[in-house]
């Protein structure tokens, strides 16, 4: 008994270590955009800007991106310059200023290698197919990979806390949203195991803060 019990323990503890290695993770980027947005490359500089906020600057996207990518996958796209992560924890503060329609949406990318490969998370009032799901562009239309996903995000005019844990080893992604402790959306996917992290939406419009990334470099 007293071994099947040290055993338990161990398997605990096991866990809870494998649990906190995101936490563990270096801080390797953080920005709160009062200096401005030099060290992002949006996919059109004329969509987004630094704006005024409540409590300080805000990188505001306020409209739809000239760009078209080689697949069916979002428009507005801002990356982090020479950032490229294996393992990481991203997090960061939104605020949606799109309609209160059923797609309305702010985006997260990761993995991204190209604009044909990478990951992103599109965050949605409501959920089907196409929306409030994780998302994978692989030389094709984006595809869902999501395992777990809620009935949709309530989004409202204020700002909301957002986060990603990605560990690569095990394939796990997963998004977090406003409560911060259980996921609303998981998927396991090892195609991309590194690749830039960035902002946006895939045609909506809102502002960003408070970006903080611990992370694995390649």
């Amino acid at each position: 008994m007293r071994h099947m019990c040290s055993a338990l323990v161990l398997a605990v503890l096991g866990a809870a270590a494998s649990a906190g290695d995101a936490v563990k993770l270096p801080l390797v980027f953080e920005e709160n955009f009062e200096k401005g947005a030099e060290r992002w490359e949006p996919t059109d500089v004329k969509a987004w800007r630094i704006a005024d906020g409540d409590k300080g600057k805000v990188y505001n996207q306020f409209q739809t991106s000239n760009y078209k990518p080689p697949h069916r996958s979002p428009l507005n796209i801002s990356l982090v310059k020479d950032l490229v992560l294996t393992d990481f924890v991203l997090e960061a503060k939104v605020q949606s200023t799109g309609k209160d329609v059923a797609h309305r949406d702010m985006c997260l990318f990761f993995g991204y290698q190209d604009p044909a490969h990478f990951y992103y998370v599109h965050i949605a009032k409501a959920a089907d197919d196409h929306a409030n799901q994780i998302f994978i562009v692989n030389d094709d239309a984006r595809k869902k990979i999501s395992i777990t996903s809620t009935k949709g995000t309530p989004w409202t005019d204020k700002w909301h806390p957002v986060k990603i844990v990605r560990q690569t080893e095990s394939g796990s992604i997963e998004i977090y949203f406003d409560e911060m402790k259980t996921p609303i959306m998981t998927a396991q996917d090892k195609t991309f195991t590194w690749g830039r992290v960035g902002l946006g939406s895939f045609d909506d419009s809102g502002n960003w803060d408070d970006v903080k990334v611990w992370g694995k470099r390649k």
